[in-house]
């Protein structure tokens, strides 16, 4: 990782941030995302379309911030979901993933979830959610969430306007 000017651990996160540029940061954690859609393989789910977004740290606004994805894939029968979560279980640690947590939630629906950090690229998580017992106004899918660790912006850049 690369590390600030004095190396320093800004906002005590435990690690130093590496600069990276905003687009460069969605575009790992796009990439990332892309390769847990293609270990899902599910054909003909639909999916949510909203792209990678930042989040801005609250203890160094101005310098830090994470990127998330949160997307679903849904519209396809339970017993897919529930095969493509599956083959992502199996898949993911021949594939630059390490699981660190896997079963239900222990929420009322009993949620299936599992956690995964990348061992590909730096300091990146995924949680993946298997909704398949459908409640009031909910069909089943699944959610997959990709995060990062923060990573500083280079000098210059304006945080402002970014989403």
């Amino acid at each position: 990782m690369d590390s600030d000017s004095n190396g320093s651990d800004p906002g005590g996160l435990g690690y130093t941030p590496t600069t990276l540029a905003v687009d460069e940061a969605r575009a790992k954690t796009k990439r990332l995302s892309s390769q847990i859609y293609d270990l899902l393989a599910i054909k003909n789910a639909q999916t949510t379309r909203p792209g990678p977004g930042i989040t801005r740290s609250t203890k160094d606004p101005d310098h830090l911030y994470q990127v998330r994805h949160p997307w679903s894939l849904y519209d396809v029968p339970v017993s897919e979901l529930q095969a493509g979560y599956q083959r992502l279980k199996d898949r993911m640690p021949g594939n630059g993933w390490k699981i660190t947590k896997s079963g239900p939630n222990g929420t009322k629906a009993n949620t299936q979830e599992l956690y995964a950090d990348s061992t590909a690229e730096d300091r990146f998580t995924v949680l993946v959610e298997l909704w398949d017992k459908p409640t009031a106004g909910k069909k089943p899918l699944i959610l997959v969430t990709v995060v990062s660790a923060y990573f500083r912006a280079p000098q210059g850049t304006d945080l402002d306007g970014e989403y």
